[in-house]
């Protein structure tokens, strides 16, 4: 989705955040923007750790 932007596009993109929302308040959205997406990852690794132990036979299944 965001593969072709490119190095120009994403300094555009910046530039244009920094404008709508100001100096003062882009790292504040960084910072929420970072936390979300650490949240998010650390959701998708527990799901995924949950699965892979339901798949995993236990000692009583294997006997």
């Amino acid at each position: 989705m965001f593969s072709n932007i490119g190095f120009p596009g994403l300094i555009l993109i910046l530039v244009i955040a920094l404008i709508v929302f100001g100096p003062k308040k882009l790292p504040e959205i960084g910072r929420a923007f970072g936390q979300t997406l650490k949240e998010f990852k650390n959701s998708t690794r527990e799901l995924t750790a949950d699965d892979d132990d339901d798949k995993k036979p236990t000692l009583k299944e294997i006997k």
